[in-house]
Parts: C-alpha cells; structure tokens; sequence
C-alpha cells in the first residue's frame, strides 16, 4: 500500500484538511514534536489504495541568522557583515520539528505539502523537503513531492485543491531567501552602528534599537514628510460670500435655509471681498433662476477586497491597526470563516462560483433578507472587472455564516467588514439623481445643488456607504429667491492631516515598500521602536527619534531613506520569484550597492549627529544618582529612557541593565568581587533580583552572559545563589534554582534564577533566611523563619522553625505557587519531614539535576 506524508503549515490547518479528506473518519496520535499531531486515515492516490499521514509545522522551519562568530556586538564591525556567512538556525527548537518530519517522512513514498499558498509559504515547502526527503529513502526525489494549491479551508476547495496536485516552485523561494538575506545583512549592520554610536552618546532617546530596516525606514520617512509638510505649511486668510436664501417645503413642513455656493468660490483680499458683497446686495436685487438641471449618476460598488485594502478598511473603519487587523483574519481564515487574507488580487477569476458564496449567507440574522430579496432574487450583479488580478489568490469572501455571538470581539468585526464588501462588491451600484439650480444676482453666479436616491443599491449592506437625500425645491427658469442674509465669512487655508495608517498603506502600496503580507509588519516595527506613535483617527505621529533619524539620513545620503531604492530592490526579487534572473546575481549587486552606502554613511555620520545635538540630551547631562561605581566610588546616573541603563560620567562608561522593570539601589550593599554598589531589578510580575552593574555586564566566569547575584557563585557572597539557593525549580524544563528574595517581606517569596515561576511563602513571617544546613531527605537548603507570636502556625505557640520547605507538613502547607495553587512535591522517596530536623546535606536543587546552568534570561533585551 503507498504511504503519503502531508504537512501543512499550521496544526489547525492540517487537522481540518485531514477531517475533510478522510470524511472525518480519522486518528490522531502524538509525534515527536509536542506542537504538531499527526492524523492517519485510509484512502486511495492516483487509482491506488493508500495510507495517509497529515502533520503540519509551525510556520517556518528555520530563520536566517549570522554564523556565531559574528553574533558578538563588540567583536564585530559592521562593515564585515555584509560578507559574512549566514547560517539557517531552527526558529524554535523546542518544537523539534527537524525529528519530527524526518521520523514521520520514514516509508513514505510521496510528499504531498498544503503549505500557504504565497511565496513564505513555498519557502517553508523546501524547509519540509530538507528534513522529509532524506528519511523517504529511495523515494525522497522530487519527482514524489506534489504541491497543493487553496485559498480557502471550505471542502469544496480542499477536495479541488487534492484533485489537481501540482509541484513547489523554487523560484518563489529563492526570492524569499533572497529578501531575508539582504534585509538581514543590511538591518543589523546598520542597526548595530548607529544604535552604538547614538546611545553611546545621549541619554533620552528612548528606544531599545536605533534600527535601520530597507523597508521599515523608507516608511517611516512617509510619515515624516507629512509631518514636515505640516509644519512647514504657512497658512493664508481667505474669504467666502455667503449668500443665503429660504427655501419652501410645501404644505406641512417648515421652511429651511440653504448656503448657495459662489462661483468664484474664495477670494484672498478683503476689500475684494466686500466689493462683492456689495455688488450682490445692491439694490435689494433678488436671485434669478438661470438653468436647472438634473441627471442620474451613479455611485460605484466597491472592488473585490485584496489585503491592503481590508487593512485600510479595518484602520478606517474599525479603528484598528493593520498588524492587529492581520492576526485576527489569519485567525479567522485558520477557523474557516474566510478565504486566505494574503492576496494582491482584487478581481475576482472568471470561474469563481459566486453564487454558491453568496447563497451561504442567505440565512444570517443580519443580512439574509437582503441577499435574498435583493441578491438572489434579482441575480447578482456583475463585480467591477478595473481591479487587478496577479495570479496568487482570489480576493477575500466568507466561507461560512458566522454571528457575533460566534466570534466575538474583534473576530466578529473584522468578519462583518468582509462579508459586507463582498456582498456590496456583487450588488448593483447606487443610484441617485443629482439636480443643480443656477442663479445670478447682478451678474454674480451661485447655485444650489442637491439629489434624491433612486435606489440604493450596495448602500443598503455596506455599513460605511449610506446616502442622505439633499433636498432642492422644484424651481423653474426666472423663479426668483430673495436672499435672507448676505455677509462675508472669513478662513484660513489648513495644512494637510497627519498620515493615517490607510494613507501610509497606501503609499507602501504605490511605491512598492513591502509586501500585502509584510506590511503592517512595517507599520508595527516603527511604533514599536518609538519612531511613530498612534494618535487619535489613527493618525501617525513622528516622535522627535523618528524625525531626526529621517532627517539625519537626508544629510548624509537621502536614498537610505526615499522609497526609490528599496521598490527597485522589490522589482528584482520578483524577478527571481518569476525565475528570470538568478538569486545570487540580484544579492551580490544589492549588496555591493548597500555596503558603499554604509561606508558613506559611516564616514559622514558627523553630519546626522549635529541634528541629534540639538534635539536631545548628553549622557553627561542624563539621569539622577543612583549607585556608586567601583571604580571611581562617584555616584553613577540612571539612565529611565530605553535602554534602561547606568553611566558613570567620571569614568565615561555605560552599564546596561535588564529591561522590561524598575531599578533602584540595594541598600549600599557592595558586590565582594569588584565593589560596586548593587541594584535591585524589579520586573513586573514581582520578581526582585539583585544586580552588580560590573558583573551583569562583564561576567567574572567563563561561560556565563548577564551575570545576577542570583546567577553568581561566589562563595562569599550573601547574596549569591550559592546562600540564596533553596532548591530547584519544579517547573518543566526548567533547570533553574529557587531563590529567596530578601526585600519581598512580609509577603515572602521564592523566584527561579531562570524562568517566571514564584512561590508564595510564609506570609506576614516577621524574617525569613536560608540556613547553611540541608535537608536529608531532598537535598533542599533548609529554612529559617521567625512567625509574629499572633499569627505563628505552629501548635505550641512557638516562633521559630528551621525546617525544609518541601518535607516539612507544616511549611509545606504554607507554599504556595502564583500562578497555579499548589504545593511542592519532593522529586525522590521517604517520609514527610521532621521539625527541626538538621540533615547534613549541602544541595540547594532537586537531586536529579547535574550541571544547572541557572542563568537568567530577560525577554527582549
């Protein structure tokens, strides 16, 4: 019988596919990756009886990564990036995909990938194919391995996409390969220059990276052109006529008042102006009927929904941002209730079924009576055919009806916006009748517009299209309206808004800065890294980091930041996507090109850093008193802005810190190794840890990086995990050591060196201390805590106890873990504890464990 391994992309995804193709008859077992099951069922390929196996990955396999030797900020000049050696290192090893498609790939004789149908998921088709066709043996060629092709997880789509099997294409991931390598090699080596050279040398620029991105930067140069745009922008007084007039309503309604519009719209001179008014007003004259109008119009259905333009919907409508927006439609494309929302196409192909899309939302709470009365029953109207269509997917529908009690929340939204588009995108156009009235008054010319709907056509389900009717009397030719006001309104011309992020995606859009699939990505990078905030409208403000960046790099070379660059880059990785020309070719010529910019850039950075010295502030003049440095025993500054950090001005050096908490000093206590003064890092979950500032940033032993007293093995220490050591960390995987916090009293506490995992101990204790003795039992440090006489749990009245915090009955019970109530198991045999017992052991972790490297890990610093 033939055996068939089938990976799709997502564990979700591929449960569904294997549902749909074995008609939910189906088992599912466990692999050798705990994020990916695998589903086996019984069928037939190509005639023959076959057994199929459906796994998945979890997005890509591996991520472009220099090799170690470059990896190191201080050893490595920049400049030696752009030739150096990029490796493939696994995006997660915890999932062990590697093993797992090779154990599975075992005996099979094809490969058949359902991974995303766009260019990263063809990339991740030959990731699989690295690790399946090895272990497939005689039938790992590529002649077995089949492609295929979905934008929806609907059966019918699933069924068709089986039935017409083809092959991965290899140029479309070579351009990705491409793409990761330059941007890599062009964002890190200009990143890790300018983020030393300026944080090196001011206090306030708040923000982690001062990065570089070929596609991030030249976004945000959009944003700062408007904004110069705007404060550039000198405003001019102007001055309207406005002439009013009472307009009859018939019988049962009241009279209203209408603005006629002046022909010559403005004028820029005030006496002009009143020169005007005075002509109009002459002689009482009133308005004179010229000519009246009228014509029917319409007003365009939307085109079908491409993915820059749900975003800018989303944005628009919704008040949310592109990257969020993007999350929730992969989300509700993975559950089935959307086609894949990764697409440029924006015309629907000619053999799409759009009937049987719309026939689904027939019944919906919603808009079912519009779909049956005015779509099903009419027919469909025909979709605008002026949108474009580049091969890749079909616009954005719904699969299947969905209520907000459903999906909730921002799934419902996002859900709602789709599917009213698409069932506006096969609705008639709206019509309406558009009547002007002409009017002269003493040779000056107004009129008077207004329209009346005839039939609303795809306003009535699209949300954000709704016509008001504007009412304009039946006049006739030589009618005549008397004015009731006439008077002179003066103005002043506005600058343009902010960009919001639908005119940014736009722009991105129009100049060919990034993907539909990177883009929001972008937008995220730069309010992220404090370049851009978002303000209300969703409108995208430039901080002052954000516009002396932009305008720095106008000074020393403006093409690192115009989009003309990075757009012809994107023609040339098409180019390799459409195998025309050759991967290496288009990298050897982008980099060569990138690298004379960075040798220029480097040489003239003089010119950027006169513009950082008028916006922010020195080192030197930064920061308040902290802590004393062991060098020079000054008080050094702490640095709040990010990178949170500590500057000794006397010695002119920097000591970075852990980011992500506050810092604040220990008590004067003194690091025994080289005398500066400790830190406490407090991080927000409730951890604190003491830090010397010289040993977190050059480790006294080998091996170890970011060094914390927690960390440290100095004997003499008090605070070291060498006397705060308890024992060792019960959570999974986890080979850390439990601590205790000196200053968490009386709340008391027990923190792992390694991950987040605390426990609650002894609450309202008056002291707490680690013994020098250790427990016989578990190999745990023992104990030592003084209760309040009021509150003591033990029986006798007592205060005092020394005790094992994991043998002992009654410490034990006063454990706790924060964020899972439990208690503490011992790892090996024996009895429960006794009191005050005094074993000899010397262990402060569990017993099975050998060669702990208990460091600890800060998440993005």
């Amino acid at each position: 019988m033939t055996s068939i391994l089938m990976v799709a992309e997502k564990p979700s995804i591929a449960e569904t596919v294997a549902h749909i193709l074995s008609k939910g008859n189906k088992n599912t077992r466990k692999g050798v990756s705990p994020v990916c099951s695998v589903h086996e069922y019984s069928g037939s390929f190509r005639g023959r009886p076959a057994q199929f196996k459906m796994t998945s990955v979890a997005g890509h396999i591996y991520s472009c990564d220099f090799a170690p030797q470059y990896q190191n900020w201080d050893k490595t000049d920049p400049l030696d990036l752009f030739d150096a050696r990029t490796i493939q290192n696994e995006a997660n090893p915890k999932t062990r995909l590697e093993k797992h498609l090779a154990s599975e790939a075992k005996g099979t004789s094809f490969l058949i990938l359902w991974l995303d149908c766009d260019r990263e998921g063809e990339n991740i088709c030959f990731e699989v194919m690295q690790n399946a066709l090895p272990a497939m043996g005689n039938s790992g060629k590529r002649q077995n391995v089949l492609r295929a092709k979905f934008s929806s997880l609907a059966p019918p789509d699933i069924w068709k996409a089986m039935e017409n099997l083809g092959v991965p294409n290899e140029d479309e991931s070579l351009a990705v390969d491409a793409r990761q390598e330059l941007d890599l090699k062009v964002g890190v080596a200009f990143t890790r220059f300018q983020t030393r050279f300026f944080q090196g040398k001011y206090g306030d620029l708040d923000s982690a990276l001062v990065s570089y991105g070929p596609c991030q930067t030249p976004t945000l140069q959009f944003c700062v052109k408007r904004y110069d745009d705007i404060q550039t922008f000198q405003p001019e007084t102007f001055y309207r006529l406005d002439v009013v007039v009472s307009l009859k309503r018939g019988e049962g309604a009241s009279d209203s008042e209408a603005s006629l519009e002046w022909e010559r719209q403005r004028v820029f001179d005030m006496q002009v102006a009143a020169v005007f008014r005075d002509i109009v007003s002459s002689g009482g004259a009133p308005l004179v009927v010229e000519d009246v109008s009228s014509a029917r119009e319409k007003r365009v259905k939307p085109r079908p929904l491409n993915t820059v333009e749900l975003l800018k919907a989303a944005s628009t409508s919704l008040g949310m941002g592109p990257h969020h927006a993007m999350q929730v439609a992969e989300r509700l494309y993975l559950s089935g209730y959307i086609t894949y929302p990764r697409t440029e196409t924006s015309k629907y192909p000619d053999n799409f079924d759009l009937n049987s899309v719309v026939k689904t939302q027939s019944s919906h709470p919603i808009w079912g009576s519009f779909v049956r009365s005015e779509l099903l029953a009419n027919g469909l109207s025909k979709p605008r055919t002026d949108g474009t269509d580049v091969g890749d997917h079909p616009p954005i529908t719904p699969v299947k009806i969905a209520t907000e009690s459903e999906l909730g929340g921002d799934g419902w939204r996002v859900y709602e916006l789709v599917t009213r588009n698409f069932l506006a995108s096969v609705s008639p156009d709206c019509v309406f009748v558009k009547k002007k009235v002409k009017l002269t008054v003493n040779g000056e010319k107004f009129s008077l517009s207004g329209r009346k709907l005839e039939s609303p056509g795809f306003t009535a389900v699209l949300k954000s299209g709704e016509m008001q009717d504007i009412y304009v009397p039946d006049l006739q030719k030589g009618d005549r309206l008397a004015p009731v006001r006439i008077s002179i309104t003066n103005h002043k011309t506005s600058p343009p808004s902010l960009l919001s992020e639908s005119d940014l995606l736009s722009l991105m859009e129009r100049h060919g800065i990034g993907t539909d699939a990177s883009m929001p990505s972008h937008i995220n990078n730069i309010c992220e890294r404090n370049f851009v905030q978002v303000i209300a409208g969703r409108k995208l403000e430039p901080t002052r980091l954000g516009v002396a960046l932009v305008h720095g790099f106008y000074t020393v070379d403006p093409e690192l930041v115009l989009p003309t660059v990075r757009s012809t880059i994107e023609q040339q990785v098409d180019l390799i996507a459409k195998g025309k020309v050759e991967k290496d070719l288009v990298l050897a010529h982008s980099l060569k090109m990138f690298r004379d910019k960075f040798v220029f850039f480097r040489d003239n950075v003089s010119r950027m850093d006169s513009l950082f010295e008028s916006t922010f502030t020195t080192l030197a003049q930064t920061g308040s008193s902290l802590s004393r440095c062991g060098k020079c025993r000054r008080y050094m500054a702490y640095i709040d802005k990010r990178p949170v950090r500590l500057y000794c001005r006397h010695c002119s050096e920097t000591y970075a810190m852990p980011q992500g908490g506050a810092i604040k000093q220990y008590k004067e206590f003194k690091c025994p190794l080289d005398d500066f003064e400790l830190v406490l890092f407090s991080q927000k979950g409730g951890k604190t840890i003491p830090i010397c500032p010289l040993c977190y940033n050059q480790p006294p032993f080998a091996g170890s990086t970011k060094t914390t007293c927690w960390d440290c093995a100095h004997p003499s220490c008090k605070h070291a995990v060498a006397q705060q050591g308890v024992l060792g960390c019960p959570s999974e995987h986890c080979d850390g050591t439990l601590c205790l916090d000196l200053v968490s009293g009386p709340n008391w506490k027990l923190d792992c060196n390694v991950c987040n995992f605390q426990l609650k101990c002894f609450q309202k204790a008056h002291k707490v201390q680690v013994s020098s003795e250790g427990c016989d039992e578990c190999g745990a440090k023992m104990l030592q805590v003084n209760f309040h006489k009021a509150s003591t749990p033990l029986k006798d009245g007592s205060t005092d106890r020394e005790a094992c915090i994991v043998c002992d009955p009654i410490f034990n019970e006063l454990a706790e873990y924060s964020f899972a109530k439990g208690k503490i198991h011992r790892s090996g045999g024996g009895g429960r504890g006794r009191g005050r017992g005094r074993g000899r052991g010397r262990g402060r972790g569990r017993g099975a464990k050998k060669n702990v490297d208990p460091r600890m890990t800060f998440d993005g610093f």
